[in-house]
């Protein structure tokens, strides 16, 4: 699957599919832990430090700008590409950010005038993730788990299947405040992924 398509799914998800809400404590795995750290992609235009966060008008109008670009992959849009990068699973982040700069980039990419997406719709999105298995991974996909302070934040929503699923978390979990932890947890392996204070300013 490729990114756009990851994009396009996470969309139709959003908007009626239906997902289960997660058991307290969620699934564990019985194997090792891999740890890495999350990378921000380079050089993101416009700029934006101030991480995912509820929609505000500062950052409705920043997305416009960033969808405004062109080129087949803005870092400001893409912003979640190679994020967590490993072995097993990719990533595709949804936000309410991206909800708006995606809208926007699609129309510029078909040459059409740049639109001021719905602001009411966008700012009723949360954060979700959205995890691909690695083609040829035996890792199978159980759970998500996403931590601050090493509490667990409870998924809004969840749906998993084909190895892989998609995960609603609420906006403020991802608050550049301190670090965050996000869990892939598998069937034979955990990759847990270290979200610094530093990249999370860096994600929208």
């Amino acid at each position: 699957m490729t990114r756009l398509q990851a994009q396009l799914v996470m969309v139709a998800a959003l908007a009626g599919a239906a997902m289960l809400i997660p058991r307290p404590g969620g699934a564990q795995a019985a194997g090792a832990t891999v740890s890495i750290t999350a990378q921000a992609r380079p050089n993101p235009t416009p700029a934006w430090g101030k991480g995912i966060l509820p929609l505000t008008p500062e950052s409705y109008y920043n997305a416009i700008e960033c969808g405004k670009q062109a080129v087949s992959d803005p870092p400001c849009v893409f912003w979640d590409t190679g994020i967590c990068k490993n072995e097993d699973f990719t990533l595709a982040w949804y936000t309410p950010y991206k909800q708006v700069a995606y809208e926007v980039w699609l129309a510029v990419r078909a040459k059409k005038p740049a639109p001021q997406p719905n602001y009411q719709a966008a700012s009723r999105t949360r954060v979700t993730i959205g995890v691909t298995p690695v083609k040829g991974t035996k890792n199978v996909l159980k759970e998500v788990v996403v931590k601050r302070g090493g509490k667990p934040m409870l998924a809004m929503d969840r749906s998993v299947s084909g190895g892989g699923g998609r995960f609603t978390f609420d906006t403020p979990d991802f608050a550049p405040t301190a670090a965050v932890t996000l869990d892939l947890v598998g069937s034979e392996r955990t990759i847990s992924c270290q979200l610094p204070a530093a990249v999370l300013r860096q994600m929208r």
